[in-house]
This record gives C-alpha cells, sequence and structure tokens, in this order.
C-alpha cells in the first residue's frame, strides 16, 4: 500500500524551522510527497482532514511559541470550499464579513453560522460541517447552535444576539480583490532540466514521456504547483540539487507559497501524468511461455506431476452484467441524415467505415428501462458521426429524455454492449454513400468485406452468448495463439486455433462461421501443424504474438465536478470522495480510465444544460453540451484513449 506523505507549513516558522519539516530529499521511496503552507492547502491535502484543518497558536518544544491553556475566547472564521473546506481564523470584527463567504462565530455557550447571501448550499452544508467539530472539539458537545442568514437584519432573538457580539447591525461592505487568495495564472506547463543545480528550460512543442531522462532529474512547472520528477537512476546529489532547485526558482520568481510535489520515475500520479500530451500506458508483467516451461522442469525434477502447466487453459472473459439481457434490442445504420433499421442477423453486423444507432429496451422494478447509444467506426467520416448523435438525440427526445445515453467507439467497447448483441461482427468498410464518397476523393482503396474475397476475423468472447469476430487484415502478423481465426478466400474456408486456445474457443469460431458464411465446410488448422495452402493465403509465414489482448483495466477513479457560470466551464477534481459529494445542483464526471461517467444533478439549471459544455478541451477530448437529462456530442471527434461516455441523470 502506497502511502502519501505531506506537512503543511505554518506561517509563523523561521526559514530552519521549515527546512527540518521537509521530507526529506535523500528517501529512495516510491511514495509522492508534497508540501502545503498554511492557509494556501491544496484540495486534495485538505481532503485527508476532514472535516476540517483548524491551525493552532504554538507547536512543539523544538522552538515553536508554547501555549498556555486559557478560557475560551471567542473567535470568528471564515469558511471557504464546496467539496473540502478551508477555515482560517480572521479577526473578530464586523469588518470581515461579507455576502460571499460563510462565517463561524464561536462564543462560550454558543455557536453561529451567518451565511453570506452569496454562498451556495453546498458550502453551506460544509460549513455546518465544521460547526458540528467546533461544537464536538472545544465544548465538548455541549453548547448551543444557531444560523444566521445574511439580510434577515433583526428579525429573530438568534439574529438580534449575534449582531450584539459586533455592537449591533451595520451594512456589509462588499469583498475587495485584495482580500482575495492571489492565484499565479498557471498558463502553459514548463519542463525544466536540472543540470549542474541548474534548471534549464527544454525547448519542446508539446510535452511527452520521451522528454523525461532516467539519469536525471526534472522541473515541471505549471504555475500554481510545480513537480519534481526523478529518475530511477539518478543519484543522492542529483535529487539534493533539484530541490534547492525548484527553491531558487520560486524564490526568483515571488512564488514562495506554490505548492511542490515530488514524483519517482514509475510511480508518477496522475495529476502529474495529465500535465503531459503523450504518457505511454502501464503495461502489465505477464508470464512467457519460456518461464512457464522453466518452472514446470524445475517441479519435474521434484517429482511432482507437472501434466497441463505447460499448456494452462486460457481463462474465460468474465463478463460483469449490470443489465438484463433478455430485453428488445433495434439497430439502425446511418447514411447522412438518413438510417436504416436493420433486422434479423444483420443487426449485429457492422462495418468499420459505418455509424449505428442502437435502442435497447428492457423491463425494470416498476417500468421499462431504455439505453439508446451510438457507435462509431473507426474510418467513419465526420458527417456520419454528426448524424448519428443528432438523430439518437431526437430518440431520446421522444422519450421525454427518461433513457440513458452512451456514445462507444470502435475498439473501446464495453462487455455490457456485447452482451446486448451476443453475437457482434465487425467488418471492414462501409457502405454507407459518405464513406464511398470518402474513399473515392482520397483515392483510397476500397477494402469493405465481400463474401466472396479474402477475408481473416479473429474470434473472442466468454461463449455463445457474449462472442465477436473481428476482421483483421489478412497476413500472419494478424495471428494470436491466444484466440481462433476464420479465414476464407472463395470456397475455401480454414479455421485456425492457436496453441493457448480451449476447446470452448474454437466452438465459438465455428458458431461464427455459420453467421458469416452459413453452410460453408472449414478445415480445421491447428498452430504449428498447417498446411501450405493456409500460409499461401496470407501471403508467407511471419512472425506474430501469443498473448492475449488485453482489455484496458479500470483504475483508481477520478471525480470531477463541472461547474458552469457565465459561459466559463470550472473543472475541478473531487478528492478522497464518497456518493455524498454529489451535488444536485452540478455535473459530475467520474473518470475510470476504461469507462466515463456523466452524471447529471436533478436540480442542474436548464440553461446550464443547454449550454456548450467544453469537456473535451479540459479533460477527455470531447466537446458537449447538455439538453435536459442527456448529452448532445457537438464534436464527436475522440481519440482512442476514450473507452465510452455514458451519461446518467439524477431522478427523483
Amino acid at each position: 500500500m502506497s502511502v502519501l506523505r505531506g506537512l503543511s507549513v505554518m506561517r509563523a516558522q523561521r526559514a530552519e524551522q521549515r527546512g527540518t519539516t521537509k521530507v526529506e530529499n535523500q528517501d529512495m521511496g516510491a511514495d509522492p510527497s508534497w508540501a502545503d503552507w498554511l492557509s494556501h492547502e491544496t484540495e486534495k491535502f485538505l481532503s485527508y482532514f476532514k472535516p476540517c484543518i483548524i491551525a493552532q497558536e504554538g507547536g512543539v518544544a523544538s522552538g515553536f511559541k508554547h501555549v498556555e491553556a486559557e478560557e475560551h475566547q471567542t473567535r470568528l472564521f471564515v469558511c471557504k470550499g464546496k467539496h473540502v473546506i478551508q477555515v482560517k481564523e480572521v479577526p473578530f470584527a464586523r469588518s470581515s464579513l461579507n455576502h460571499d463567504d460563510i462565517f463561524i462565530l464561536d462564543t462560550t455557550s454558543k455557536i453561529f453560522q451567518f451565511n453570506g447571501s452569496n454562498s451556495s448550499i453546498q458550502e453551506r452544508a460544509k460549513a455546518l460541517e465544521v460547526v458540528q467539530y467546533i461544537k464536538d472539539t472545544y465544548h465538548d458537545g455541549k453548547c448551543e447552535i444557531a444560523a444566521i442568514e445574511d439580510g434577515r437584519l433583526m428579525a429573530d432573538a438568534e439574529t438580534g444576539e449575534f449582531w450584539g457580539f459586533f455592537g449591533g447591525f451595520a451594512p456589509l461592505p462588499r469583498k475587495t480583490a485584495a482580500n482575495e487568495l492571489k492565484i499565479t495564472d498557471a498558463g502553459p506547463s514548463k519542463l525544466f532540466c536540472v543540470e549542474k543545480g541548474e534548471a534549464l528550460p527544454i525547448e519542446a512543442d508539446s510535452l511527452t514521456r520521451d522528454l523525461l531522462d532516467t539519469h536525471k532529474c526534472f522541473i515541471l512547472d505549471c504555475g500554481v504547483e510545480l513537480f519534481i520528477w526523478m529518475g530511477r537512476n539518478t543519484s543522492l546529489n542529483q535529487r539534493k540539487a533539484a530541490s534547492s532547485a525548484v527553491d531558487e526558482l520560486l524564490r526568483g520568481q515571488d512564488r514562495a507559497k506554490s505548492h511542490v510535489s515530488r514524483v519517482i520515475e514509475g510511480f508518477e500520479t496522475v495529476t502529474f501524468r495529465s500535465k503531459f500530451n503523450s504518457w505511454p500506458q502501464t503495461v502489465s508483467v505477464t508470464v512467457s511461455e519460456e518461464g512457464r516451461g522453466k518452472v514446470a522442469a524445475l517441479l519435474k525434477r521434484q517429482g511432482l506431476n507437472v501434466k497441463g502447466l505447460l499448456k494452462a487453459e486460457t481463462p474465460k472473459e468474465e463478463t460483469q452484467l449490470y443489465i438484463d439481457c433478455t430485453g428488445d434490442l433495434k439497430v439502425w445504420r446511418v447514411n447522412g441524415q438518413q438510417r436504416t433499421l436493420l433486422s434479423g442477423f444483420d443487426q449485429s453486423k457492422f462495418y468499420s467505415g459505418d455509424c449505428y444507432i442502437f435502442q435497447y429496451s428492457y423491463p425494470g422494478e416498476d417500468k421499462d428501462e431504455h439505453l439508446i447509444g451510438t457507435w462509431f467506426g473507426k474510418h467513419s467520416i465526420e458527417e456520419d458521426r454528426v448524424a448519428s448523435v443528432s438523430q439518437a438525440n431526437k430518440m431520446v427526445e421522444s422519450l421525454k429524455f427518461v433513457p440513458t445515453q452512451v456514445c462507444i467507439h470502435e475498439g473501446n467497447e464495453p462487455l455490457q454492449f456485447f452482451a446486448i448483441f451476443q453475437s457482434f461482427i465487425l467488418f471492414k468498410g462501409g457502405l454507407s454513400k459518405g464513406y464511398k464518397n470518402h474513399i473515392s476523393e482520397k483515392e483510397l482503396e476500397d477494402d469493405t468485406y465481400s463474401e466472396d474475397g479474402l477475408a481473416l476475423f479473429r474470434v473472442q468472447g466468454s461463449g455463445p452468448e457474449n462472442m465477436q469476430a473481428i476482421q483483421v487484415d489478412p497476413v500472419a502478423s494478424s495471428l494470436n495463439s491466444s484466440y481462433c481465426y476464420i479465414l476464407h478466400s472463395g470456397s475455401t474456408v480454414f479455421i485456425w486455433s492457436g496453441n493457448l486456445t480451449s476447446s470452448e474457443a474454437q466452438e465459438l469460431a465455428e458458431r461464427q462461421l455459420d453467421l458469416i458464411r452459413p453452410n460453408s465446410q472449414s478445415k480445421l488448422q491447428k498452430e504449428g501443424a498447417e498446411i501450405e495452402q493456409f500460409w499461401d493465403l496470407l501471403g508467407g509465414k511471419s512472425e506474430y504474438p501469443s498473448q492475449k489482448i488485453a482489455r484496458k483495466a479500470e483504475s483508481d477513479p477520478h471525480l470531477f465536478s463541472c461547474t458552469l457560470t457565465k459561459g466559463d466551464l470550472k473543472v475541478t477534481e473531487v478528492h478522497n470522495f464518497n456518493q455524498d459529494d454529489l451535488m444536485t445542483e452540478d455535473i459530475f464526471i467520474l473518470d475510470c480510465q476504461s469507462d466515463i461517467y456523466v452524471w447529471v444533478g436533478q436540480h442542474v439549471e436548464s440553461k446550464n444544460k443547454m449550454n456548450a459544455l467544453s469537456i473535451g478541451e479540459v479533460k477527455f477530448n470531447l466537446i458537449s453540451f447538455f439538453n435536459y437529462t442527456y448529452v448532445k456530442f457537438a464534436s464527436v471527434s475522440c481519440e482512442d484513449h476514450l473507452t465510452f461516455c455514458l451519461v446518467m441523470s439524477q431522478h427523483a
């Protein structure tokens, strides 16, 4: 288990004291570390200390001021934040109050929460947690609590009592910009390489992982936060020099309170990786067949039965079904502004150059549930993508905005998608008029599947209720020992089974052949015992992989709160979250790497649902805007890393 280490540096500390509290630079561990300043803590730091941190004067006996116990003093705190709360003691005076924030007045016998008229419901709820914390911590749970609404004047006794502490009611001043925390504009991130104790800027058009060298330390300056990246093969002195270079960089720019994080190569945080335009995905370690053989030989010498160890059966794909798969399915192929309803087995046959709309209806607890989705082939054209989304939106609208809507890209289908279709076949090429015109204009070869032509299909899946045949390039390098394949040319049909496949996988290949080429007789080819005709159709032998193609695994989920104000989108990550962090007035994005969920609060303003929501510019390269309870995609061009986006609305 990785341990996150951090510290909050007190404002009153002397320089030498701050130095002694730093996380040691020479620590060779992989755990990320950071330093935060009092009253300037990051939301991530504060999320570990719920409901809040209330700093006390004084410190430990190593040189900090000692605090003597004394009678309870009346204190005034200002509270800021919707997801995590930052609490700061301010001068006990009317001039500290304003209409935008929430204040807590802690007196001997009563705690008052003053809600500024411009504060939000979420901020008030979080501040109430602080009030309860103060009551339990400083009053042993024995004091009264009162809520004071800004603008209520002297309408009730508690309001009058509150203002009595300030000498009576008087109009509050507007909050000035001088009282606000000055935040450095992030701007474009800058990368520096630490050479001989100096931070040397690296000129590059974009930030990529290739710019980092395992033998060096680097500084990534993102404005409000800085990262020190330490290569695994760097020395202790190099790491110390990198920390000194950051201190020098901050002092020279009067940014002493910027947040600094340290990361080790191979253990980079999600936040750090997100600053780069290109970062390779972590590859899981797999056991080679050669290694398996060595283990088997060792066990055999010890007298153990190793039968079956050399050829372990490939584990079945586990289908986690969160949807009833006995419902009614309808599929349309999009052709410009028109769509064609597919029937029978044709509704499970897709082309990589086309776009499709599907509607799946299944019985719910008290009424039918509906799922409406769009599927984009890798080679489909923009015109068809936009048209398919537009038509899907109209279908959702016709059902009173109740259905859940999903956007899926070829190669990134969730298991539930395959389970709904049960038998899925993906052909090369396309049938839409737009696709045909596109390849004609670009003078590209039309590789659209032909039943009588040469074609190779990879068969995958976990059983008859979840099986797929994906057409791949008809060359030997497309083979994989972990799969079965269908190869046909004219009347000749082969089924090739890899050495790591099971008898169940071979049965799936036979089933898929009945759908692709009904009533065709096939010849079984086992890996290593193929006839020459088989290799001739593939253009000769060549090397091919043996490891199963891994599905993109879910990573630690990240929750983002999206707020639209006057057309400006603000995206904030919510750390250490739970269901209570979902607020009905906001839109949230849950990023699980393999899946992306958009949650629309029940009380999101209609104008915000209608406005453009540039999620893609901020996080997912997906531009969309909300319309009532579903998402319309204004731009459907998407990177391959986006698996699928599922949009759901909160219901009463």
